[in-house]
């Protein structure tokens, strides 16, 4: 296993409400830092087909257009869309993680806030469904189960990933952490409009603490909105003034990698497309590209000596956590044998 690989995360917008462009663009943006010889390509939550902002921004009564096109557009776990992502991990030798609003064949409306992980060899090695979705979500996505609480055993290393307001769970994470997590995932939307809440520091905030708790590597991916995204919403709804400027006058999350001390962002550049010129950059926020950043999972060795919340600091006498990893269904069916007489 090596212990070196190159990661990377894309702060990218949707082409808003399109499975299919959504999907497309991707595909092409996993191609991309597979050409800059990144080993790992992370996107942001709910990333294929949009993230539901508007339940934040309007009264329900005005959103059902909103539901009915979010559940056309969300994708199956066994669908098109992720037959695609597969088939271009496989041909790119990459791992992908990728957020997604999973629908399902046993309803027309029931979708999940779900993290998919890929291997290089195209198969998926997490399936997970956000275990409770935040606040206004719940108006879109059923709460999840533990089936999806694993962490994905790559050629290099560990990989664990949570959804938003997951990273605030700590039971949660030290189900991951249980299971040697060497790098963690944490997602975001692009926007978290409520009041009075700082949006990129409360991310870096929960990351920070995760990182310097496990001592692994964080990545914080998260969305970006864009013009055209905010265009799209505008033109679905009769409340467009005030849809408008809470999309505008939101603060817009960051894109980071962070080291198993959580002290500092790691050294990170991005890639020039054309001229193929490297640019030290620390975060993404306000523009769309791909963060690159070298992770060396030796670093995640140090820091146990002392520290080693799961094994040398824990109290396996005192404390026993249990996970439910049924994949939870709304039947299970059963056939009786019949007796003639």
């Amino acid at each position: 296993m090596a212990s070196r690989f190159l990661a990377a995360a894309c702060h990218i917008s949707p082409i808003t409400l399109s499975a299919v462009k959504t999907t497309e663009k991707c595909i092409s943006f996993v191609n991309r830092a597979a050409k800059n010889a990144a080993d790992l390509v992370v996107f942001p939550e709910s990333y294929i087909p949009a993230f539901p902002v508007w339940s934040a921004l309007q009264a329900p009564t005005h959103n059902h257009g909103f539901f009915e096109r979010m559940a056309k557009e969300s994708i199956y776990i066994d669908g098109d869309e992720m037959h695609a992502i597969r088939d271009a991990a496989k041909q790119t030798r990459t791992v992908v993680s990728v957020g997604i609003s999973e629908k399902v064949r046993y309803s027309t409306a029931t979708m999940f806030n779900s993290n998919i992980i890929i291997g290089s060899d195209g198969e998926i090695l997490v399936h997970h469904r956000k275990l409770m979705p935040t606040f206004f979500e719940k108006l879109t996505w059923a709460p999840g189960d533990g089936f999806g609480l694993r962490v994905a055993n790559t050629k290099f290393g560990k990989i664990g990933a949570l959804i938003c307001g997951e990273n605030t769970n700590p039971l949660a994470r030290y189900a991951l952490m249980a299971q040697g997590e060497q790098v963690h995932i944490s997602t975001w939307p692009a926007i978290w409009p409520t009041a009075r809440y700082d949006n990129p520091a409360a991310n870096r905030n929960r990351a920070v603490a995760h990182c310097f708790e496990n001592k692994c590597f964080g990545i914080l991916c998260a969305g970006l909105l864009d013009e055209a995204s905010i265009e799209e919403m505008c033109s679905m709804t009769d409340k467009k003034g005030y849809l408008e400027s809470g999309l505008r006058d939101s603060s817009q999350a960051s894109t980071l990698f962070l080291g198993p001390t959580g002290a500092a962002t790691l050294p990170s550049y991005i890639v020039d497309p054309v001229s193929e010129e490297k640019t030290e950059m620390r975060y993404l926020c306000k523009e769309e590209d791909i963060l690159y950043a070298e992770l060396d999972l030796e670093k995640c060795v140090e820091g146990k000596q002392y520290h080693d919340v799961v094994g040398g600091y824990q109290r396996l006498d005192v404390f026993d956590l249990k996970v439910d990893r049924t994949r939870r269904k709304p039947a299970t069916f059963t056939r009786k044998s019949s007796t003639r007489s």
